[in-house]
């Protein structure tokens, strides 16, 4: 299932896939392929990318 929340927050703080990999400390493949769906990351991962991008762990990786 694709995360478009999370490519929505990337979006919204003007962030391309590369920089928010920077911030975070992976590689972009990583980032896209986490926004396709095609990768599970680890909590931790997850909870840095939350920081950088100033949301909650709900906001961008909860499935309603």
């Amino acid at each position: 299932m694709k995360n478009l929340k999370l490519k929505a927050a990337r979006a919204g703080k003007d962030l391309s896939q590369e920089e928010l990999a920077n911030l975070v400390g992976v590689t972009r493949q990583t980032i896209g392929m986490i926004e396709a769906g095609k990768y599970n990351p680890s909590l931790n991962l997850c909870i840095a990318i939350c920081k950088a991008l100033g949301k909650t762990l709900d906001e961008l990786f909860w499935e309603e």
